[in-house]
């Protein structure tokens, strides 16, 4: 029969199996590190794994296929149930650092303790770590699905790479209450300019917050913002915070 089915463009993928892992017929699978729709008859054609591809490598086509078969995939998923939770977790292949996650972080705000124990509160803070104020998985431009949940409503974060290495307090002076997502514009062989278009085009985006170093070759993930901001014809606030190579804030501009 004719019908609407994925097209997998094996040139664009990347192999994180981001795909895999939205597609919960098991019609798509990773063979030598690229995705794969492995039986047409697992895949119902409704696209799941569409927004999940951040290199936009997946597309519907129209070509004979075999029917979906709703109780053959039944079936597949049944028997995938009952293997070990390890085997589920990596059921759909590909890099498992690719895959999505939200952590829970409870927004900031002062912190008070009871007037008694001040002093011992005092004295364990300052040999307590650091909590990491990181709010999603994965971090990477290159690797956040467009159309990830976490993006809705969020305070954007877009940082180049060296920067939370240079600045000490990056935690939490840039990624608390932000959804953060990292590059390196000078080694990256890519536009960030249109992933981060599509991501501001379709999810609600708050604010966006630059950070980078003040080296020449930063300017790269600066512009990529500008451009995406320009590009996706909406209008939100954002600025921009330098970081010297010495660890410093030199400025922020709005």
């Amino acid at each position: 029969m004719i019908r609407k089915i994925i097209k997998i463009d094996e040139g664009k993928c990347n192999g994180c199996g981001l795909c895999a892992t939205a597609c919960h017929e098991g019609a798509i699978g990773m063979v030598n590190g690229k995705a794969k729709l492995l039986r047409d008859d697992f895949c119902d054609g409704l696209g799941d794994c569409l927004p999940a591809c951040p290199t936009g490598a997946i597309s519907f086509e129209e070509r004979e296929a075999a029917a979906y078969d709703e109780a053959a995939v039944k079936a597949n998923m049944a028997a995938k149930a009952q293997n070990s939770g390890m085997e589920r977790v990596h059921a759909g292949g590909g890099c498992p650092g690719s895959r999505m996650a939200v952590f829970n972080r409870e927004e900031a705000g002062n912190s008070c303790c009871d007037d008694g124990n001040a002093d011992g509160a005092d004295a364990a803070a300052k040999n307590a770590l650091p909590a990491s104020q990181l709010r999603q998985w994965p971090v990477q431009i290159k690797l956040a699905p467009v159309n990830a949940p976490y993006f809705n409503g969020a305070k954007l974060l877009v940082a180049a790479d060296c920067t939370a290495y240079a600045f000490a307090g990056f935690h939490e002076k840039f990624i608390k209450n932000h959804i953060t997502l990292v590059g390196c514009p000078k080694l990256d062989d890519v536009d960030y300019s249109e992933k981060l278009t599509e991501i501001i085009r379709n999810n609600d985006i708050q604010s966006v917050h630059v950070v980078r170093m003040e080296v020449p070759c930063c300017g790269g993930i600066e512009n990529a913002v500008k451009k995406a901001l320009m590009d996706s014809g909406k209008f939100i606030p954002w600025q921009v915070t330098t970081i010297s190579i010495s660890g410093e804030i030199i400025e922020t501009t709005d």
